[in-house]
């Protein structure tokens, strides 16, 4: 007589939590990266159109208003439950991950304009949302590796 062996609910069971803490970081860090978005498209567009800035200046400045702003929500709202202090090396990591993000968007945004010589505001924005989705992956990504570490037991 043969047994079958099959996966129990336990192993069911004991991933609902894990996922369920994957899906609400995933959902409070897209609504935190949208919130930052805004922030950043808003005052890219206001700095280019209305204050005459260059298409790169307008990314970094308001970028770095929408970094200030996501570090606080997804510190105290996003990965809450991480084992994280809010340290000066929290911070730093966090800025220094941000910068590369904020680099990704620079490359995306000055290659639509200066490389594919696209000077509209519809190409202006498309580039600058192909940034924001490429800088936010690589966001997430880092935050959860290096920034907002889980707790130790």
């Amino acid at each position: 007589m043969s047994t079958m062996q099959r996966s129990g609910p336990a192993e069911t069971a004991a991933s609902a939590p894990a996922l369920r803490t994957f899906l609400s970081e995933l959902l409070s860090f897209g609504f935190v990266g949208c919130l930052g978005t805004l922030i950043m498209i808003f005052g890219a567009n206001l700095m280019r159109a209305w204050l005459g800035g260059s298409p790169v200046t307008s990314v970094v400045v308001p970028t770095v208003v929408s970094t200030l702003s996501s570090y606080l929500l997804n510190r105290f709202w996003t990965f809450r439950h991480r084992d994280s202090d809010g340290s000066g090396r929290e911070v730093a990591i966090f800025f220094a991950l941000n910068g590369v993000g904020l680099l990704i968007q620079v490359l995306c945004t000055g290659f639509t304009y200066y490389t594919l010589g696209l000077h509209g505001g519809i190409a202006y924005n498309l580039g600058l949302l192909a940034g924001v989705g490429l800088g936010s992956a690589f966001r997430y990504w880092s935050y959860k590796k290096w920034v907002f570490t889980p707790a130790t037991a």
